[in-house]
């Protein structure tokens, strides 16, 4: 690379967790740099947000508006070269689609955008712009869950039949009391739209599930329900899988699972062999046979996962870094866009986006009844 990478933010001023995450995940491989941002839309902590991040007032903007429009009038060798959305969801689709007509490449958080027609949208104008679009389901960068993916796409577990993915939370347990930031939003229909569980984490279980098989799933049954009193949107659910290969399966998600914290599990199941790996130890990937002992690959000095790691084995990788991997793709896709080269990336793209959306709306809709997604 001849240069760094330019980043702008819209979102994660002070209070939010997420942006942080984008910013220090950002920052890991040293070649990105933070160059302005709209983080918030009251004054104050927008200001506090530059100063804290040591922003030169100028790239400070009240607006993603006026963001993207200063930037577009600066020299190319000052301004942006993306933005990364890190705004509760239903402010997605308007900064993405004024980011892309900007002429910006874009970062966006889950879910892409709160309807279906948003999202058709969203995918049609990255198409017609040609530029590049990538959504942060982080737990597809984990080296384990990439060497999973590659072992599927290897043979190794033979043809796919049944895959199991789980994702339960506790912190929605209880009533949202106003200083919850993160849960406010999420449980309020005009910020998260019309699902706050299978939204929130539902999505990623979905996006992992086809990431690592390379399945699509073509058909679901879910039953999804709200048990803390006076939430209107879902905080658990089960969902029924079908996949284009005619493998089955199961999804469930829930926030109001007592005592779990992120404890994302998926299993597939082959002709030959099963593998399972858990979010929580994130370094082990278990390989599963009918024929021989069960085999747990450790991401190690023999290079397994290494190609998507940065510290020796034995020293654990796993949420900050995973987030690494997709901006360090992130920045190598738009340098070699400057430098006319192709480039293969792995990060998940506005199509990932679109069918993350569809499957949230196919979960809502079904009531029991299977829905082609």
């Amino acid at each position: 690379m001849k240069r760094k990478i330019r980043m702008g933010m819209v979102g994660g001023g002070p209070g939010a967790f997420i942006g942080e995450v984008h910013r220090m995940a950002a920052r890991l491989d040293g070649i990105i740099e933070l160059v302005c941002g709209a983080f918030s839309s009251d004054p104050d902590k927008n200001r506090a947000a530059g100063k804290a991040l040591f922003l030169p007032g100028e790239r400070c903007y009240a607006t993603f508006d006026e963001m993207f429009e200063k930037e577009s009038s600066l020299p190319e060798d000052e301004r942006m070269d993306f933005v990364s959305i890190t705004t509760p969801n239903h402010l997605h689709f308007p900064i993405a689609m004024k980011a892309l007509q900007a002429g910006f490449h874009v970062v966006c958080e889950k879910p892409m955008t709160l309807t279906v027609e948003e999202a058709e949208t969203l995918a049609k104008e990255v198409e017609r712009t040609g530029l590049i679009f990538c959504l942060t389901h982080n737990y597809t960068a984990y080296p384990m869950s990439r060497v999973a993916k590659r072992m599927v796409r290897n043979g190794d577990l033979g043809e796919i039949r049944r895959i199991m993915v789980e994702y339960p939370q506790g912190w929605l347990a209880d009533a949202v009391t106003p200083d919850n930031i993160q849960g406010s939003w999420r449980t309020n229909p005009k910020t998260s739209g019309i699902s706050c569980c299978m939204g929130d984490i539902g999505s990623h279980s979905e996006n992992l599930a086809e990431f690592i098989s390379g399945l699509k799933i073509t058909e679901l049954c879910a039953n999804i329900k709200s048990f803390v009193p006076g939430r209107t949107l879902d905080d658990d659910g089960d969902v029924l899988l079908k996949f284009d290969n005619g493998a089955i399966g199961s999804l469930t998600a829930s926030q109001i699972a007592v005592g779990e914290e992120n404890a994302l599990k998926i299993r597939i199941y082959g002709t030959k062999a099963a593998i399972e790996w858990n979010q929580q130890d994130p370094e082990s990937l278990i390989v599963k046979y009918n024929d021989r002992p069960i085999q747990v690959m450790r991401r190690n000095w023999a290079g397994v996962g290494a190609e998507w790691s940065r510290i020796p084995a034995g020293h654990p990788e796993g949420f900050l870094e995973a987030f690494g991997n997709i901006y360090r793709d992130l920045a190598m896709a738009i340098d070699a866009r400057l430098e006319g080269v192709e480039y293969e990336s792995e990060f998940p793209t506005v199509q990932d986006g679109l069918r993350g959306v569809r499957f949230i709306h196919a979960v809502v809709a079904s009531q029991g009844q299977w829905v082609k997604l």
